[in-house]
This record gives structure tokens, C-alpha cells and sequence, in this order.
């Protein structure tokens, strides 16, 4: 009866020409756009905030929009992207300014936390908004009396909102990943 038997494989002895060679250099991956302090992430930082300025401005304009708490919800999470958005727009301004990226371990995590925290409000308020204003539309068919174009505006604003702020977030974290 034969056994199985295992050997080790051995690493070949280096060779003459890569003795005494030092690895390269180590190289930084390079900076896609989107991420913050490139001129990507710029342009989603301002798409965030022109959608919630939209999404804030076309809900707090109707009459009954306290009355219903998920549309509070949506005024607030827009009111906090934001305020978000343009801060980061500002220090995307000023990397691309001086020439320079977030390379500082500390501003990406601070980064991707915030863009996190931001799109989940906003998807969150987007969500509940919507069921609200299909609610009211759809199995109350009491649009005639309320504002159904303005709150499905709203809404759909909220939800282009989190589509400009997911990629933000995810090419955030991912660089935070990759370090």
C-alpha cells in the first residue's frame, strides 16, 4: 500500500543579476476623479449640494409639509448634505488651488465617515418620502388636496442627491481601503 507523501518545495537560490538589487521605489497610486480634492470630486460635490438645495427648496415651500415627518425628515437630512457638500466643496477648491490631494489618513477616514453618514440620511429620507408621497397619491388618492408634484419633486431630488454622494463615499472609503 502506497502513502501519500508531501514534499516541500524549495525557493530557487537567487540568481547573479538580482543579487544586491533593491526594490523600487514605492509608487502611490494615482488619484481617480471623484475623490476628494480632484476636480471629480468637485463637480459631485456641487451636484450634491445644487440637488439638496433643490430637494430642500421645493418641500419647505409647500404649506403641509410639517405635518408629515418623514418629509421634516427629508427637509433636515438636505439641510445637513448641505452644509456637508459646500464645506467639502470648499476644501476641494483649495487642494485643487495649491495642487495637492488628501493624502492625510486622518481627512480621508473624517471624509468617508461623513460621506457615509450623509448618503445613508438622505437615501434614508428619500426612502420614506417616497412612501409618504405613494401613500398619499396612490392609496389615499388625495393628491387634488395636497401638493403630490411638489413632494414627488422633492423627492426625486433627495434620491439624485444620494446618487451624487454614493460615488463620493465609495471612492472615499476605497481610498481608505487601499492605504
Amino acid at each position: 500500500m502506497s502513502r501519500p507523501a508531501v514534499h516541500p518545495v524549495e525557493a530557487p537560490p537567487p540568481s547573479i543579476e538580482n543579487v544586491g538589487v533593491q526594490p523600487g521605489p514605492r509608487v502611490r497610486m494615482k488619484d481617480l476623479q471623484g475623490m476628494a480634492g480632484t476636480p471629480g470630486g468637485l463637480v459631485l460635490r456641487l451636484f450634491q449640494s445644487f440637488f439638496a438645495i433643490g430637494a430642500l427648496l421645493i418641500m419647505s415651500t409647500t404649506s403641509d409639509f410639517p405635518s408629515v415627518t418623514a418629509f421634516r425628515y427629508l427637509v433636515a437630512a438636505s439641510g445637513l448634505q448641505i452644509i456637508w457638500s459646500l464645506s467639502l466643496a470648499v476644501l476641494d477648491i483649495y487642494a485643487i488651488l495649491v495642487k495637492r490631494r488628501f493624502r492625510n489618513h486622518q481627512a480621508v477616514s473624517f471624509f468617508a465617515a461623513g460621506d457615509g453618514i450623509t448618503s445613508t440620511l438622505i437615501f434614508a429620507a428619500a426612502c420614506a418620502s417616497a412612501g409618504i408621497t405613494v401613500l398619499i397619491g396612490n392609496d389615499l388618492g388625495s393628491c387634488s388636496k395636497n401638493h403630490c408634484a411638489q413632494f414627488e419633486t422633492s423627492t426625486g431630488m433627495a434620491f439624485m442627491t444620494w446618487f451624487a454622494a454614493l460615488p463620493s463615499f465609495l471612492l472615499n472609503f476605497w481610498s481608505l481601503a487601499s492605504r
